[in-house]
């Protein structure tokens, strides 16, 4: 069989999209792609934003390949699953696009693991994948619908959900293999600071999931479990991306967690790199260690200054404010930004916060303005709010967020659209054409 992974080319007016907006390697895609042929089928990745592909363009490439399957992803690529935008407008307009050009349509992503119905009906696609999608996309090409589980789609009688969100073996993914042109394009290094770019970069992965359970953190049906990758497969992916021209590899992890002898082989390598980590688990010496190691950019979650915001949160803190702050003023001693994440709560007294702020901001420390929470319905906020997730998921989530906050953070350029707006305008331009 043959299978199009289509990443679209993403578009994010008037959207919450809380992500980064340059291109990032399809991870996901890529992994599939390797399972795929190990198994004799063949695959081909179109990116339609790292190639900056129309529509048109996207649709003839999967044409010309000839296409048994096509897969559409809703979130652009798996650093930004736990926060994609919640609207479908894009995957929507390549789905129709698609339909024409390939016998079986497919969606993956964070709409497709948390409200399967939703996303079938939305994308008029025959098939979602739930939770992560690699291993579930080969039982596609080699198992009889009925036999795979993790998976919704369309029936005679409606729809038939199968099974429960996937979680894949890290121990059967191999070291990715990108080619020289996608490398060599990738010039946006994520959340680099410390300079310009000399090189292209690159996204990797060291594990997948966390074992905390933040409250806010989007992962519940897809990315949840923690896992490791193989250091020895890790090594094989980051020395091919060297041997490239890579400068800086940003590690998509939900969470890096301490790794003495990972620490000791990325720093044998001569790269620069960043992490997202909370620094109440680092110790001071290995703190040391990951800026010797190349680390150039860390994500540090703080989310709340109060006892009682942390605790709201569920963060299992392992540090008082001060000890917090100490943990960040010590780590911006070995690392060039250090950047401390914090979420808006009503048990933060906003005084409090920018002195706070502007403190750490005088020892080098970047914390951003807090960001208003957005509930995801991957979270456990959005079930202590309304319980399991259903067909209107998103839209409530949205709709919210839009209520309870009458202005947004300082990431965010201009005031979000409704779910329904933004989902119905792309629905009547396309219909006007």
């Amino acid at each position: 069989m043959k299978f199009a992974l289509v990443n679209p080319n993403w578009t994010f007016e008037r959207s919450i999209y809380f992500g980064c907006r340059e291109p990032h390697l399809p991870l996901e895609y890529g992994y599939a792609k390797a399972l795929l042929e190990q198994a004799g089928h063949q695959a081909e990745i179109i990116d339609g934003q790292l190639f900056n592909l129309g529509l048109e363009q996207i649709r003839d490439r999967v044409a010309a390949f000839e296409a048994d399957v096509a897969v559409i992803a809703t979130a652009p690529s798996y650093l930004f699953w736990r926060c994609p935008p919640p609207e479908l407008r894009v995957p929507q307009e390549l789905a129709r696009a698609l339909r024409r050009h390939a016998d079986l349509l497919v969606a993956v992503g964070p709409h497709a693991s948390v409200t399967p119905r939703a996303a079938l009906a939305k994308l008029s696609v025959d098939l979602v994948v739930m939770g992560e999608c690699e291993e579930v996309l080969a039982r596609i090409a080699s198992c009889d619908r009925d036999e795979i589980d993790g998976i919704a789609y369309r029936t005679n009688g409606g729809v038939t959900v199968q099974g429960a969100p996937q979680a894949a073996d890290l121990g059967r993914l191999p070291a990715l293999v990108w080619p020289d042109e996608w490398v060599h394009r990738h010039r946006h290094h994520h959340h680099r600071f410390d300079g310009q770019p000399h090189g292209p970069g690159a996204e990797m992965e060291t594990s997948r999931g966390c074992p905390y359970h933040c409250s806010f953190c989007a992962k519940i049906d897809f990315r949840d479990r923690y896992r490791k990758r193989p250091l020895a497969v890790i090594v094989e992916e980051l020395d091919r991306l060297v041997a490239q021209g890579i400068e800086y590899v940003y590690f998509i992890d939900e969470i890096f967690l301490p790794n003495r002898e990972l620490l000791e082989l990325i720093a044998a390598r001569n790269v620069k790199f960043g992490v997202q980590t909370r620094l109440d688990i680092w110790k001071p010496e290995l703190i040391e260690l990951l800026g010797k190691a190349g680390c150039v950019s860390v994500e540090a979650g703080v989310e709340s200054l109060s006892p009682a915001g942390r605790a709201e949160l569920d963060k299992n803190c392992r540090m008082d404010t001060d000890e917090l702050t100490q943990r960040l003023i010590l780590a911006r001693k070995h690392i060039p930004f250090v950047q401390a994440n914090l979420i808006r709560m009503p048990q933060d007294d906003i005084d409090s916060v920018r002195r706070w702020r502007e403190a750490l901001q005088s020892e080098g420390v970047w914390a951003n303005d807090p960001v208003p929470l957005f509930p995801y319905p991957s979270s456990p906020d959005y079930r202590k709010l309304w319980g399991v997730p259903d067909d209107r998921a998103w839209e409530r989530a949205l709709s919210h967020y839009l209520g309870q906050f009458g202005s947004m953070s300082e990431l965010q350029d201009e005031r979000p659209l409704p779910l329904e707006q933004l989902e119905h305008e792309w629905e009547a331009a396309w219909l006007s054409r």
